[in-house]
């Protein structure tokens, strides 16, 4: 069985929108798109390096593969697009295209929102790596509603927006597993669901 990773950068009051970039995501009138990009440092990157060599598959909800797919694969030589290009992509939507020029992407057919659940719940069950998802939270907070997320990799900012987008809307009982403070004051956090009952 393989595990769902979620991936994502968060800032102290847990806004996770637009971390890259100013055009990435203005909905809702959000004017703090890139916020995450001054917090980037050697400790951050190799950390994120060193994960995603365990990386077998990404998992993208359809508005996070839009802006992925318009973007990196026009940043040349950068590794980051490389890996990208490289890896496996399965995006939930039920309105995308399922021919997309990027490679290596995979439609989930019929799977978005809620109805991806038993779909992406199908490919858990594959033996392999990690199945990585990045930014799609909408589509993290269904699988939460399922139990299908099994750790969470947050990079918490050193930052409050106090609007924005948020990864979660419910709650969510987790543990630390190990942590790591970058130069910038990023805290690189890795967390595992609590069962019910485990909590004590």
């Amino acid at each position: 069985m393989s595990r769902i990773v979620v991936v994502n950068n968060l800032t102290l009051d847990g806004v996770m929108q637009a971390p890259g970039r100013a055009d990435e995501d203005t909905r809702d009138g959000f004017e703090h798109g890139g916020w995450a990009v001054p917090y980037n440092d050697q400790v951050s990157g190799q950390f994120m390096a060193s994960h995603m060599a365990g990386t077998r598959a990404i998992l993208l909800g359809r508005r996070t593969y839009t802006d992925f797919a318009g973007f990196w694969p026009k940043q040349g030589d950068n590794p980051f697009t490389k890996v990208l290009t490289a890896t496996p992509k399965y995006v939930a939507s039920t309105t995308l295209d399922p021919q997309q020029d990027w490679a290596n992407t995979i439609v989930l057919d019929g799977a978005g929102g809620s109805d991806a659940v038993p779909a992406i719940s199908d490919l858990r069950s594959e033996e392999g790596g990690d199945i990585v998802i990045m930014g799609s939270g909408e589509l993290v907070r269904s699988l939460a509603r399922s139990n299908l997320i099994d750790e969470y990799l947050l990079l918490i900012h050193p930052l409050a927006l106090g609007s924005g987008r948020r990864l979660f809307d419910q709650e969510v009982q987790l543990s630390l597993a190990e942590s790591l403070i970058t130069t910038t004051g990023v805290v690189i956090a890795t967390y595992r669901p609590v069962a019910d009952g485990e909590a004590d």
